[in-house]
């Protein structure tokens, strides 16, 4: 099974959020229809900036924490080196 750490963004260079799944599309589906968290919902936080795959869940959990503990400026340039104009990645994916 492959889990996602992915980062979504409310605009480019806007409110970002973190977090980990076994099931993007159903995931990305959830944030997109204000059921996957309350944050998402309340900051618009629906384009997914980034996104990276493990096969083992403790190193996807450990690097979903990671990623949290970096300050804002390290997550943003982790998202602009694959995806420089913060396009919209779920548009990309073949699931």
């Amino acid at each position: 099974m492959t889990y996602h750490v992915y980062m979504l963004a409310s605009k480019p260079g806007g409110t970002l959020y973190i977090g980990v799944t076994n099931d993007i599309a159903r995931r990305m589906e959830e944030h997109r229809t204000g059921q996957g968290s309350a944050f998402v919902k309340q900051y618009g936080v629906t384009r997914l900036v980034y996104l990276e795959a493990h096969e083992d869940v403790r190193i996807a959990l450990q690097r979903e924490k990671t990623l949290k503990d970096w300050n804002r400026q390290w997550k943003i340039d982790l998202i602009e080196r694959g995806n420089p104009d913060w396009d919209d990645l779920f548009d990309r994916l073949n699931v």
